[in-house]
């Protein structure tokens, strides 16, 4: 961004995890931008960066002179690539089968944050260019404004350390196409922007090089005090942005094979489980996406699975809010009483990629387990989400 110097006023904090700035429009108006800023660990999200996105966004939110607001990340490979769960790994290791703080602390914040999101009024734009997974998904589905490109790669691997798709899955998994949404969950299936785009994850295209144009475009709209009219403005020049793509959008790679998806996601899980198993082998072959879900699906927590599919079943009335009040039990108790622990120590800590699950596969399973991790272990009055509506 050395380009719009002359038209931003940075306000560098003492946490140099998220940088904060803002841009200086034509209007008088001001935009926020705020850059993920571990850019070595992917931008993975902390609690750290958690809490200083949470107070500078509420402060942006109430501020008539920002107009809008920007989520970044700093360096070329990733806005966002999760949350960094080493330390709720340590404390669920030193106290098995306990809910502990830094698990509770964590995500009630993380999804704070998020739910700040989804509800802020103003328009929020992320740049979702090359990886966006886990947190960076939630943070970016409550954006109004969401911009993938020819480099985005969205996945939700939670399956594969012993997690679920949380951060909202529970909500918008559910309104995605078919049975697109169970498929990936399922198998942590890395999204094209044109996949992002089909299953509603992005809304608008950009060309990851589009980036230095976007940043001048803002600067440039006329903005005011109207947050309708402001939400139109940025929507009208961003369709004009992508339709001058120099590299188009792909086709869509979920959007080719829906009904290959509702097919082998369609049934009980036991049943989708032998659709999978089923799969022609010519099939994998001609499907190398297919094969790679395939694979990463049999070798994910079984009881992650089983989440997946009841998080599938859940109903469509349930509110932004109760959906996030649901996943903080189901969260904390997977760190206490499920393979989390394990599936982190496999996948980032000994980076052994082996994880010995509790269960051997979905039949294992005693029956009511995964419904139990459903259940809050807090009364509704001290439910730390209880403020959420």
């Amino acid at each position: 961004m050395s380009e719009l110097n002359t038209k931003t006023s940075n306000m560098l904090t003492n946490n140099e995890q998220v940088l904060f700035s803002t841009l200086i429009t034509d209007s008088g108006m001001q935009v926020g931008v705020a850059t993920l800023n571990i850019e070595k660990a992917l931008n993975a999200l902390n609690l750290n960066m958690v809490q200083a996105l949470t107070e500078q966004l509420t402060v942006w939110q109430s501020d008539s002179n920002i107009a809008a607001i920007i989520l970044d990340g700093a360096g070329e490979k990733a806005f966002c690539a999760g949350g960094d769960v080493r330390a709720i790994h340590q404390a669920s290791v030193a106290t098995p089968g306990e809910v502990t703080e830094s698990a509770t602390e964590f995500f009630s914040q993380e999804y704070q944050l998020d739910y700040l999101l989804h509800t802020f009024g103003k328009p929020v734009i992320v740049w979702g260019d090359g990886i966006v997974m886990g947190g960076g998904l939630g943070l970016m589905i409550g954006a109004s404004h969401r911009i993938v490109t020819e480099r985005s790669r969205v996945a939700m691997p939670e399956v594969t350390i012993g997690l679920y798709p949380d951060v909202g899955g529970s909500y918008f998994l559910n309104r995605m196409p078919g049975k697109s949404g169970l498929f990936l969950g399922m198998t942590a299936y890395n999204m094209s922007g044109s996949d992002a785009l089909y299953v509603g994850i992005g809304n608008h295209y950009l060309n990851a090089d589009d980036k230095a144009a976007l940043f001048k475009q803002i600067t440039l709209l006329p903005w005011g005090d109207n947050q309708d009219a402001n939400h139109q403005l940025l929507s009208d020049m961003l369709s004009t942005m992508s339709a001058a793509c120099a590299t188009p959008a792909s086709h869509s790679v979920l959007e080719q094979n829906q009904l290959l998806i509702d097919e082998l996601m369609t049934g009980s899980l036991d049943e989708v489980l032998v659709n999978v198993s089923q799969i022609e082998s010519s099939t994998l072959e001609a499907n190398p996406w297919l094969a790679k879900a395939v694979k990463t699906m049999q070798a994910g927590s079984p009881v992650s699975l089983n989440l997946v599919y009841l998080q599938s079943l859940l109903s469509r009335e349930l509110s932004l809010a109760e959906c996030f009040k649901l996943e903080l039990s189901l969260s904390v108790n997977c760190c206490a009483k499920a393979d989390f622990s394990e599936g982190v120590r496999a996948l980032l800590i000994d980076k052994d990629r082996n994880p010995k699950w509790q269960f051997s596969d979905v039949a294992s399973i005693p029956e009511g387990f995964a419904q139990s991790l459903m259940q809050s272990p807090w009364a509704d009055n001290v439910h730390p989400l209880k403020d959420l509506h």
